[in-house]
């Protein structure tokens, strides 16, 4: 009995341990930047005068200050710390945003692999959901940084609730593009800066092309060891030879990113007046990709366009969603935009980010589930920029006698509707639905090819496939036809149908399907940029 009771209580005690083990495992795997919590980050820094140290700091150079940091428990020794920002820093101030290097001292310590954290004061965001609701739909459509909160602790004080966001660093550009090491570009214009002789005024971030490259110094930062003279070409192309863009540019990706900036009016980045906040990485196949960042002004709390004054609300509702497609000094928009088959993706892109976002109210109820998680921490947080009641109504009215923040569902529901109405946009696309691939169909023969249909609503006149194998390399295109032959069932029956085979072994596909009526464009998977079809012909063949 003894021996029974004993093998029990060892039983016990493994299982005990294999739970509490699952447990801190399930921990550690809690991704930092989960959005449906808030991390905690303590720092414990040493010199009595920190404020004054970090403010010098960045004042007058780009040096760190050493401290400690345990983030969500971790702890780190020896991490870089400073502020950051430049609108949003004030010398004395109480709530700086911050930059935390952790591998400041050893390159190689990281948390989750994450090297830097960058925390948004979230300046002129009195919803405090700006930047995480921003980035949550961005990253829908395109590579773009993962943003949640966290508390920050310094020496023990609680320095307040911050916007956490995912830096755009080493780390971030080989998850989305499976290298870091190429051309990688910051555009974040210098407004303080005189342009040099030569150089043409007033230009920014604006991708104009200018023959001397130190023209491009203090519009753009180069984070990469080399790359002007990549920067400088992508420039000329664009400008002078815009028909040959998809060499050096990401099309697609880009007009992703400007239907983006137009839907949320987010002014101050590329669409806005100083063309500014957002990234330049060259990929593996020679493209310059843009990645959008800092949002903390996206929904309208930044108004100016670069033509005129500031918007009212009345103008933020209504702001054009074909906004600077005649305008020589936004060349990304520009001369994109001169190419019709470029305005209709462009137009579909507003489109879905507006139907699959802001028609039906799914953007308020997640803006309110993010301000429910952070209430107390944002009410104890005695150095915030606003007050409660600004925080409270922060979603339906404008805040504000002087900067005047809209509210976020004050304005998007007006732009929702314009938008809906917009001649540019009245124009439907056809439904793309029933997407498959065909299986093995006979016992003992495999399928050597990819067998892939669609049905397509009435009225399409290109039905394309786009499809790369084993995830890498550029796309291929191959037509799509409805005429009986094309693994497509019997003609006209608005399936649509192709087969692709295969001619170095590879065993997986990746692929979308884009279907053009008269005035518009459709995508199956409408968010292909980030998640497209996929099929294996070791499933295939089960």
């Amino acid at each position: 009995m003894r021996n029974f009771y004993s093998q029990w209580l060892v039983l016990l005690i493994l299982l005990g341990a294999l739970v509490s083990g699952n447990e801190v495992v399930a921990q550690q795997t809690v991704d930092f930047y989960d959005t449906d919590r808030i991390a905690e980050l303590r720092l414990t820094i040493k010199d009595q005068n920190w404020t004054d140290e970090l403010d010098s700091l960045r004042l007058y150079g780009n040096d760190l200050m050493l401290a400690q940091a345990k983030v969500d428990g971790k702890d780190y020794k020896n991490v870089g710390v400073r502020y950051r920002g430049r609108k949003s820093f004030t010398t004395g101030g109480k709530r700086n945003a911050l930059t935390v290097k952790l591998n400041f001292i050893d390159r190689s310590q990281n948390h989750q692999g994450y090297k830097i954290i960058k925390l948004s004061n979230a300046l002129r965001d009195p919803s405090m959901v700006r930047e995480v609701l921003g980035f949550e739909v961005a990253r829908k459509y395109m590579p773009a940084p993962k943003a949640n909160y966290v508390k920050v602790y310094i020496n023990n004080q609680y320095y307040g609730l911050f916007v956490n966001v995912e830096s755009v660093s080493d780390q971030f550009l080989d998850k989305n593009f499976g290298s870091s090491d190429n051309t990688f570009v910051e555009v974040n214009p210098d407004h303080t800066k005189e342009d040099g002789n030569g150089c043409k005024k007033d230009i920014f971030g604006n991708l104009e092309y200018e023959e001397d490259l130190e023209c491009y110094f203090s519009h753009y930062e180069l984070k990469s060891d080399y790359g002007w003279d990549d920067l400088q070409k992508l420039t000329k192309t664009l400008n002078s030879s815009p028909d040959k863009i998809e060499s050096v540019l990401h099309v697609d990706q880009a007009l992703w990113m400007l239907a983006f900036n137009n839907v949320l009016v987010n002014l101050s980045s590329y669409t806005g007046d100083h063309s500014e906040n957002y990234y330049l990485y060259k990929d593996e196949n020679g493209l310059f990709n843009p990645i959008i960042w800092d949002l903390n002004l996206a929904f309208g709390s930044y108004k100016n366009t670069g033509k005129g004054s500031d918007l009212n609300l009345a103008g933020l509702q209504t702001l054009d969603p074909l906004l600077h497609e005649n305008n020589s000094s936004k060349p990304l928009i520009s001369k994109l935009l001169s190419s019709e088959k470029n305005k209709m993706i462009y137009l579909s892109h507003v489109r879905t980010i507006l139907n699959e976002n802001f028609r039906k109210g799914e953007y308020l109820e997640r803006a309110k589930e993010l301000q429910r998680l952070i209430n107390v921490p944002l009410y104890d947080d005695k150095n915030r920029f606003y007050k409660g009641s600004d925080y409270e109504k922060s979603l339906t009215s404008t805040v504000g006698q002087k900067s005047r923040i809209p509210g976020i569902e004050e304005l998007m529901e007006k732009r929702a509707s314009f938008l809906k109405k917009h001649p540019s946009l009245a124009i439907l696309p056809v439904k793309i639905s029933e997407v498959t691939v065909d299986g093995r169909k006979k016992a003992g023969k495999s399928m050597s090819d990819f067998a892939i249909s669609a049905r397509v609503g009435k009225f399409a006149k290109n039905v394309k496939l786009m499809y790369r194998y084993d995830g890498a390399g550029k796309f291929k295109s191959a037509q799509m036809k409805d005429d009986g032959s094309s693994n497509d069932g019997k003609a006209k029956d608005n399936v649509y149908g192709v087969r692709v085979k295969p001619t170095n072994g590879e065993k997986n596909i990746e692929y979308y399907i884009v279907a053009e009526n008269k005035g518009a464009v459709a995508f199956s998977p409408s968010n292909y940029i980030v998640k497209m079809h996929t099929a294996s012909l070791n499933d295939l063949n089960h």
